[in-house]
């Protein structure tokens, strides 16, 4: 059994925003290419993992998309992270190791640091086709694309 999975600052954007109230995720403005049913799709996905992981730079990246969202429904979304940010476990990886991995120029801090840590027992589930690539490149199994497995 897998020790957990990653998720890409998108698809944790669409995880709290989909556990606070599934009517907003067409709202947010981040989540266009979403609707409830990829949040219903994405927590059945996430059954079958032990935990989500989650990256210091995922849960900032996060963070900033979250807040591009207007009061009253901006503090439920924090207050939902603050819940998901408490249950799941976060895996630190230095600036400086991030940075030395060979994609970071073209794929910037967060995602590098996603691709330190990910790994077949620990995948990362996203939606970013660059990321994902990479991802695979690293190791078979390293990732998921989450679009492959959204309904057309």
């Amino acid at each position: 059994m897998p020790a957990g999975c990653y998720l890409d600052a998108n698809l944790l954007v669409l995880l709290v925003v989909g556990a606070t109230d599934q009517a907003l995720v067409r709202r947010h403005r981040r989540l266009q290419a979403f609707d409830p049913d990829d949040y219903e799709l994405l927590v059945e996905l996430l059954g079958n993992y032990p935990q989500v992981l989650v990256t210091p730079n995922t849960l900032t990246e996060t963070s900033n998309l979250l807040s591009q969202h207007a009061e009253p429904q901006r503090s439920r979304f924090f207050d939902t992270f603050r819940s998901l940010i408490e249950i799941n476990k976060e895996i630190v990886v230095a600036s400086v190791e991030a940075s030395g991995n060979a994609s970071f120029r073209r794929l910037g801090l967060t995602d590098a640091a996603l691709l330190e840590v990910v790994t077949a027992d620990t995948p990362l589930i996203t939606v970013d086709l660059d990321l994902y690539v990479a991802a695979l490149a690293k190791a078979p199994g390293a990732a998921i694309n989450f679009t492959h497995l959204q309904p057309l």
